[in-house]
C-alpha cells in the first residue's frame, strides 16, 4: 500500500454514506446544503471562492488564493458538467443503483450498501478539467473560457473499481469500459455524455468509485452519490452521478468520445484540417504549476517576498519547480514543501528580494520525473485542451 492509499473503516464509511444520502434527499433540489454539502452556506452563484463561467449549467472555477491549502475545500472546488445535476430523487439511496454489464460473467445491480461491502480506501488526487487554461490559447478555442482555477486537490474515498469489475467477472475480451451518469441533456437532440476508458485504467488499483470527498459524502454538484476517479487523468474521465458501467471491446461511440474530447496527436497550425485517425482522446494530465501568492495585481514593498504555489502532473511525479522574475531569461529552483504523494499536487515556496521598484511578472514552471517541463506557451489545439504554459502573475513593487 503506497503512502497515498489509506484503508477506511467500513462501519464509519457506511454510516456516513447512507446518512449523507438521506440528508441529500431531505434537503431539496435548490438547497445549498445539497449542492455543496453540509459545511457550506453559499448559493452557487454567490460563492465568494468561485468565479462563475457559465450559469446554466453551473460551471465555475476556483479563485487562485483558495489553493493555499493542500486540500481544496469542497465548497470552493471547481464545478463542471455538461447538463447540470440530475433531480435529487434519482440519487436517493432507495432508488439509485449502479449497473455493471456488458462483457461480464455476472451482471450486477449494486446499492450503496452493496458497495460498502468491498474494501474501502482513500487517496489524494488532483482533479482538473481538460479545458483548464483554455482562455489562454491564441487564437481562441471554443468552449468554456477557463483560466487557472478549473482544478483542485482532494482526498477521495470509495472502493476500487477493479474489485467491482472482478466481482462481476470481467471477461478477457473486454478492452474498454463505458461510463454513463444520471444526468441528461434537456433536448433529445443533444447526445448523452458517454465516455470510456481503456480496461488497463479501469483495472488499475488506484482507480476509484468514489463516494466521499475530503471526508464528506459527495455533494450533488460533485457527483453524489458516486463518481469515477481516474487518478492522473483529466476530469472528463471522472464521470459524475455514475449509474452504468459497460465492459466492451471498443471505445464508447458518440460525440463526447469520438469528437469532443480529442486533440491532434501532433501540434498543428490553427485552421488545419486534422483527419480523425490523427486525433487522440484526452487522457493523462500534463505537468503544470500555479502561483498562489502573491496574487496578480498585488502591490509589494522592497524587501523579502515569499512566492508560493502548487504543481502537479499526470501519472508521474513533480521533481522540480523553477521561478523567474526576468521574463524567463534566468530561472531559480523553488523549494518543494508539504506532502509528496502520487497523484496529489506538490506545494512549493520561493524566496525573492526585489531590487528595484516597478512592474514585475513572476513566472513558474514545473518539471516531472518523465522529463516534461512546462513550455512558455502550450501548443494550440482546436479543443483548447491541456494548457500548461508557464504560470504568470504580474505584481507592482513599490519604493516604500
Amino acid at each position: 500500500m503506497s503512502n497515498n492509499i489509506r484503508a477506511v473503516s467500513r462501519r464509519a464509511f457506511l454510516g456516513q454514506l447512507l446518512g449523507g444520502a438521506a440528508a441529500t434527499w431531505a434537503a431539496g433540489y435548490l438547497r445549498p446544503e445539497l449542492l455543496w454539502g453540509q459545511t457550506s452556506r453559499q448559493e452557487p452563484q454567490g460563492n465568494p471562492g468561485l468565479i462563475t463561467r457559465v450559469t446554466r449549467p453551473f460551471d465555475a472555477e476556483t479563485r487562485g488564493q483558495e489553493f493555499a491549502s493542500y486540500l481544496t475545500p469542497n465548497d470552493r472546488f471547481f464545478v463542471r458538467s455538461h447538463f447540470g445535476p440530475p433531480p435529487p430523487e434519482q440519487i436517493h439511496e432507495n432508488v439509485w443503483r449502479l449497473h455493471v454489464k456488458g462483457l461480464v460473467d455476472r451482471p450486477l445491480e449494486l446499492t450503496l450498501k452493496d458497495l460498502a461491502k468491498f474494501d474501502i480506501i482513500s487517496l489524494t488526487a488532483v482533479m482538473q478539467c481538460s479545458g483548464n487554461g483554455r482562455a489562454f490559447h491564441r487564437p481562441r478555442a471554443p468552449g468554456v473560457q477557463w483560466e487557472r482555477g478549473a482544478v483542485g486537490n482532494a482526498k477521495w474515498a470509495g472502493v476500487r473499481l477493479r474489485d467491482v469489475l472482478s466481482h462481476a467477472g470481467a471477461q478477457p475480451s473486454a478492452r474498454h469500459m463505458q461510463m454513463l451518469g444520471a444526468d441528461r441533456p434537456v433536448s433529445t437532440m443533444t447526445p448523452m455524455f458517454l465516455r470510456s476508458i481503456p480496461i488497463e485504467k479501469a483495472m488499475h488499483p488506484d482507480t476509484l468509485l468514489a463516494t466521499h470527498m475530503n471526508g464528506e459524502p459527495l455533494s450533488l454538484l460533485h457527483g453524489a452519490p458516486l463518481r469515477l476517479i481516474t487518478p492522473g487523468w483529466m476530469g472528463d474521465a471522472c464521470v459524475k452521478w455514475l449509474t452504468d458501467l459497460t465492459l466492451q471491446t471498443e471505445e464508447a461511440k458518440g460525440f463526447y468520445m469520438e469528437t469532443a474530447y480529442r486533440y491532434p496527436a501532433h501540434p498543428v497550425e490553427p485552421g488545419t484540417a486534422v483527419p480523425p485517425r490523427d486525433m487522440i482522446p484526452v487522457e493523462a494530465m500534463v505537468v503544470k504549476s500555479l502561483i498562489v501568492s502573491p496574487v496578480s495585481g498585488a502591490a509589494l514593498n522592497l524587501g523579502p517576498v515569499t512566492v508560493e504555489g502548487v504543481a502537479w502532473t499526470g501519472e508521474g511525479k513533480v521533481v522540480a519547480v523553477e521561478v523567474s522574475v526576468d521574463d524567463g531569461q534566468t530561472w531559480a529552483n523553488a523549494r518543494l514543501t508539504g506532502d509528496d504523494a502520487p497523484y496529489a499536487w506538490r506545494q512549493w515556496q520561493f524566496s525573492w528580494t526585489p531590487q528595484q521598484p516597478g512592474a514585475v511578472t513572476i513566472l513558474a514552471r514545473a518539471t516531472d520525473d518523465r522529463g516534461q517541463t512546462q513550455p512558455m506557451a502550450s501548443p494550440w489545439n482546436p479543443g483548447g485542451f491541456l494548457w500548461n504554459g508557464v504560470d504568470r502573475v504580474q505584481v507592482e513593487v513599490k519604493s516604500t
